[in-house]
C-alpha cells in the first residue's frame, strides 16, 4: 500500500477509532452534499424550463409592444418628447429578495409598485391617438414585467449553476479522494494491528513453551538428583554381637575339656 493512498499515521487502536470517526463523518457529509446537489439540480431544471417558457412569452410580448408603439406613433404622431418631459417618478419599481433553496440564497426580482400617470400624460394624445397610446403603455408594462421575471430566473439560473459546480466538486472530492484515502488508512491500521497481534501471540507462545521446557528440565534434574541421592546413601547393617573376655574364656575351657 503506497503512502499516496493513505494517511501517514502510527497504527494504534486510538488512531483506528479516529479514522473510523473521520470516515463516518466523510460518509455523512457526502450523503448530505449529494442530497443538496440533487435538490439544486431539480430546481435548476425547473428554472430552466421556466426560462424557456418565459423567453417564448417574451418574444410575443415584445412583438406586441413594438406593434402597439408603431400604431400609437401612426395615430398620434411623435409623442416621445412630451412623454419624457412629463415623467417625474418611475411607474414600476423592482425589489430584490432572496429565496433559500437547500442553503443557497437565490436572488429574486419582483415588481414592487406601479405609479400613477400624471394629468399631462393622461392628456397626451387626447386629440388624436390617445387610445393607441394607452394600449402601447399597457403592452410595454407587460413587457417590463416579463423582463423582470426573466431577469430573476436568469440570475437564479447562473447562481445555481455555480453552486452546483462547487457542490459536485466537493461530492467528487469526498467520493474519490477523501473516502478512499480513509478506507486505505483504516485497512492499513487493521493490517498492522493484526500483524502486531500475531507477533505478540507468537512471542507469548514461545515464552510459554520456554517456561514449560525450563520447568520440565528442572523436574528431570530434581528426579535425577533424588535418584543419585538414593544410590549414594549407605545401607543399614545388622548389629553384630560383641563377646566379652569372660565369655571367650568359658568357650575355650569347654573346648579343652571336650
Amino acid at each position: 500500500m503506497s503512502g499516496k493512498n493513505r494517511l501517514n499515521i502510527f497504527p494504534t487502536r486510538m488512531a483506528l477509532t479516529l479514522m473510523k470517526i473521520k470516515f463516518k463523518g466523510a460518509a455523512t457529509g457526502h450523503s448530505l452534499l449529494k442530497k443538496k446537489s440533487d435538490a439544486l439540480t431539480m430546481r435548476f431544471r425547473k428554472i430552466l424550463a421556466h426560462i424557456v417558457e418565459n423567453k417564448q412569452l417574451m418574444g410575443t410580448t415584445m412583438r406586441d409592444a413594438s406593434f402597439s408603439l408603431a400604431a400609437a406613433k401612426y395615430a398620434a404622431g411623435d409623442f416621445s418628447n412630451s412623454v419624457i418631459e412629463n415623467v417625474t417618478t418611475a411607474n414600476i419599481s423592482v425589489r430584490m429578495t432572496t429565496e433559500n433553496v437547500a442553503g443557497v440564497h437565490l436572488p429574486t426580482f419582483e415588481k414592487l409598485s406601479e405609479g400613477t400617470i400624471s394629468t399631462t400624460q393622461e392628456l397626451t394624445g387626447l386629440s388624436k391617438g390617445g387610445q393607441q397610446i394607452n394600449k402601447s403603455r399597457e403592452s410595454h408594462i407587460k413587457a417590463v414585467e416579463a423582463l423582470i421575471a426573466l431577469a430573476s430566473l436568469q440570475t437564479a439560473f447562473i447562481t445555481l449553476d455555480e453552486v452546483i459546480k462547487i457542490t459536485n466538486r466537493r461530492v467528487n472530492a469526498i467520493e474519490y479522494v477523501v473516502k478512499p484515502r480513509l478506507e486505505n488508512t483504516i485497512n492499513y491500521i487493521i493490517t498492522e494491528l493484526d500483524e502486531s497481534e500475531r507477533e505478540e501471540f507468537y512471542r507469548l507462545k514461545k515464552v510459554q513453551g520456554k517456561k514449560k521446557k525450563d520447568m520440565k528440565a528442572k523436574e528431570n534434574q530434581k528426579a535425577l538428583d533424588l535418584e543419585q541421592a538414593s544410590m549414594t546413601t549407605p545401607t543399614q547393617l545388622h548389629p553384630v554381637k560383641v563377646k566379652s573376655m569372660i565369655e571367650d574364656e568359658d568357650e575355650e575351657k569347654e573346648l579343652l575339656y571336650e
